[in-house]
């Protein structure tokens, strides 16, 4: 039997996890059930745990994994759920229609599927080398795109982990030139650099944020760092 809050906060991880594939961050869940601090955050998710109804993977920041739902899910009011998400919107809104949006590529093999191109591999720690020629097409839901031109790359490292971004990972970029500070961005520096970051900027200068306390915010002048696109879902896969 669970708590109206432990409920609360499993059906809000869950759709998290529906919509874009990786758990919601502690101030979401914390802000999604209107608790003064993330230590209220941590007793649910330990007691949820010990229930059996979630599991934490190890060695990975915000990786939830949720084993079962409880029998009453389906007949609980979904007010609670939609309150939750409607309170934490997701960076980009998700799309309904099966369709790919107007000038996405239909993928054959996978109807109602689009296809997008993987890019190469994209940094989420120190800044390798810029992002390199179409290597293959991945399918991907329509739900996860809005308008624009979009594709793919892989993350290598660990900078990203508190933003819920593992290495080996793969990230859809929508196509874009300028960001809104707090958003993930795909930027190029000195145009040889392609790194993952949070936007944000310090008075006239630019500065990319890590999600990982191990790696400091760099700094760089407006003419420096170029913005490649912005980050609308992640893939993961587990084997």
């Amino acid at each position: 039997m669970l708590t109206r809050k432990q409920h609360q906060l499993l059906m809000f991880i869950q759709q998290r996890l529906q919509e874009a594939g990786v758990p919601p961050s502690f101030d979401e869940m914390k802000d999604a059930l209107d608790l003064k601090s993330k230590s209220g955050i941590h007793r649910l998710i330990t007691a949820l745990e010990e229930r059996g109804f979630i599991r934490r993977l190890p060695n990975r920041a915000r990786a939830l994994e949720i084993l079962k739902l409880p029998e009453s899910a389906a007949s609980a009011p979904q007010e609670t759920v939609a309150a939750a998400a409607a309170a934490n919107p997701l960076p980009v809104g998700q799309r309904s229609t099966l369709n790919p949006p107007p000038g996405m590529a239909a993928n054959d093999d996978n109807p109602g599927f689009a296809s997008i191109p993987v890019m190469g591999r994209i940094a989420a720690g120190t800044p390798i080398s810029a992002i390199q020629h179409n290597t293959h097409s991945i399918s991907v839901s329509p739900e996860m795109l809005g308008g624009g031109e979009h594709y793919a790359l892989e993350v290598k490292g660990d900078s990203m982990i508190e933003a819920g971004i593992l290495d080996g990972d793969t990230v859809v970029i929508q196509k874009a030139s300028t960001a809104t500070p707090g958003e993930i961005v795909v930027a190029l520096v000195d145009d040889e650099e392609a790194t993952l970051k949070t936007f944000r900027r310090n008075g006239s200068m630019i500065a990319l944020e890590a999600a990982n306390p191990a790696y400091e915010t760099r700094e760089f002048g407006p003419d420096r760092v170029d913005v490649q696109g912005k980050l609308v879902g992640l893939i993961r896969r587990y084997n």
